[in-house]
């Protein structure tokens, strides 16, 4: 039994690359980001690793790191299962804006809170504290159980659903979960114990 389980934030997006707040847009992946993603593709073929099954949410960016990520290690078509629950945190009335637009607007503090905080949600959007609170229950129901069936599963999401998945795997609290950082296109690899805890985690970079 593997219990292998890979978190992946999808490859640079062209709102990365412009300093906007993405969320629940729906912008495609740079050549950096196709780049980052066949990269961890490769990384994990140079692991000997394959994949039972592949979740990723419903924003093309996500989408396409998965199927890049696939093909580059050699499992194209692999079943893929794309839902909502693993989508962007939501940032309201702050998507489409560059963050340094909105710091002149609303003042550096207020923005900080709004991306830092943990219970604090932006205008219209989503705290970080709303995104866990539906990206742990599809976790628990649909990604864990194949996980301690021996299952070996990839998710291939974004920064801050990805942050959730984190939280529970690695004891994080909601004190030190906003300052956690995700990189794009780097796949983390979890090994768990029966118990469910983290038995082991790489982080493939370079």
């Amino acid at each position: 039994m593997n219990r292998l389980l890979v978190l992946v934030r999808h490859g640079q997006s062209d709102w990365n690359l412009k300093n906007l707040f993405t969320g629940w847009k729906d912008p495609d992946l740079t050549d950096l980001g196709i780049e980052e993603a066949i990269t961890a593709g490769r990384r994990l073929k140079a692991m000997d690793v394959q994949f039972d099954v592949a979740f990723t949410s419903n924003l093309s960016r996500a989408q396409r790191t998965c199927t890049l990520l696939l093909e580059a290690l050699g499992q194209p078509g692999l079943p893929t299962l794309a839902d909502e629950a693993l989508n962007e945190r939501d940032y309201g009335d702050l998507s489409g804006l560059n963050k340094d637009d909105a710091r002149a607007r609303w003042g550096e503090d207020q923005v900080h809170l709004w991306r830092r905080s943990y219970d604090v949600k932006p205008p219209g959007g989503e705290s970080l504290k709303d995104t866990v609170a539906r990206v742990l229950p599809y976790y628990l129901r649909e990604i864990l159980p194949r996980v301690m069936r021996g299952e070996r599963v990839l998710v291939a999401a974004h920064g801050n659903s990805l942050r959730a998945l984190v939280m529970v795997l690695d004891g994080l609290t909601p004190e030190t979960i906003p300052s956690m950082e995700l990189s794009t296109g780097i796949p983390l690899v979890y090994r768990l114990k029966a118990d469910t805890t983290v038995e082991d985690k790489k982080v493939l970079d370079a």
